[in-house]
């Protein structure tokens, strides 16, 4: 039974490397070391993410565009003003970073494997799939400070509003290796091809410094001390309804339209999907050092609620299409 469970392995491997960081935190000369071990991580993630992406994947359903205007607006528009809500809602059991957090949670652009595979299972448009969730991470890196520096205009919290600075650092870090990445195609594309185990080997090992470099400086800046267990189990229910909402509306959603079945799948789990890959280097860059910690803990909960809960919904999908 336990097998069947999706539990994702590598959020599995997160969780470990955030208790290392809680009991051996870089200190000292370690700190510049992996800050810009972290960089060139991140930068070797989005030129990998870029060299993937085939042409054909971008050409292929960009006719239906009714389907990838309703999932953007879905990701970027209905997620952020339900995550405010929530947000405000829960602000008072919260810690100020995790508050952020939520905010920053329903900012963020979609996945694109997790997303791709589950519309697959539940029998989804799955072209259209592909080509939502690929332009949701590509317009994510714009889109997700904009968003961050709108709905912290109207909120309570500490930090300042997202500056022209850090989008820019966004693009030289995110987007410009993406692009790059993308441009080399023709050449790098079928050796990318080949290397999927030694390419997820860069990708989550990636993710997991920046994780241990974020979690390293919020642990010594009084992390744990500073977050009670009360606010932990808040953030657990609150991804729970917000979660709920989200894919409850988009299906709604889809029906309002008039698409199909296997369009609103694609608009269910392209929609209710956040990006941990793409959200937590976007952290890194948006926030200052001591606080990513807290402000990722969030979606990485969240990461794992929406692979249990869409995995079922899959599952639950597919089977009533074949009946």
């Amino acid at each position: 039974m336990i097998k069947r469970l999706p539990i994702d392995p590598f959020l599995l491997k997160l969780f470990a490397t955030v208790a290392l960081a809680s009991v051996l935190p870089a200190q000292g000369w370690g700190v510049p070391l992996f800050h810009h071990a972290t960089q060139i991580g991140i930068a070797l993630l989005f030129f990998l993410h870029g060299a993937r992406l085939s042409r054909e994947a971008i050409l292929g359903g960009l006719s239906h565009w009714r389907l990838h205007l309703a999932i953007l607006s879905v990701t970027f528009v209905l997620f952020p003003l339900l995550g405010s809500g929530m947000a405000a809602v829960l602000h008072p059991w919260l810690t100020e970073n995790l508050y952020l957090g939520v905010l920053f949670l329903a900012c963020l652009p979609s996945t694109v494997q997790s997303a791709v595979a589950l519309t697959a299972i539940a029998r989804g448009n799955v072209p259209a799939s592909i080509c939502s969730a690929s332009a949701s991470t590509l317009l994510g890196v714009f889109l997700t400070p904009l968003l961050i520096g709108i709905v912290l205009a109207g909120a309570t919290a500490t930090q300042a509003a997202v500056s022209l600075e850090a989008v820019g650092k966004i693009m030289l870090q995110l987007f410009f290796p993406f692009v790059f990445g993308h441009l080399l195609r023709p050449w790098t594309g079928n050796w990318v091809g080949r290397r999927n185990r030694l390419l997820k080997i860069v990708d989550q090992g990636s993710i997991l410094l920046v994780v241990y470099t974020a979690f390293s400086g919020a642990v010594v800046g009084g992390l744990w001390s500073s977050t009670p267990v009360s606010a932990l189990l808040v953030i657990l229910l609150g991804n729970a309804v917000l979660l709920a909402l989200a894919q409850g509306l988009a299906w709604l959603l889809g029906r309002w339209l008039g698409f199909s079945r296997p369009d609103r799948v694609s608009l269910l789990m392209c929609g209710s999907n956040k990006s941990l890959s793409s959200g937590i280097p976007i952290a890194n860059v948006l926030f200052a050092g001591g606080s990513v910690g807290a402000i990722i803990l969030p979606i990485m909960l969240f990461h794992q609620w929406q692979l249990l809960v869409c995995a079922w919904l899959a599952g639950r999908l597919g089977a009533r299409t074949q009946a």
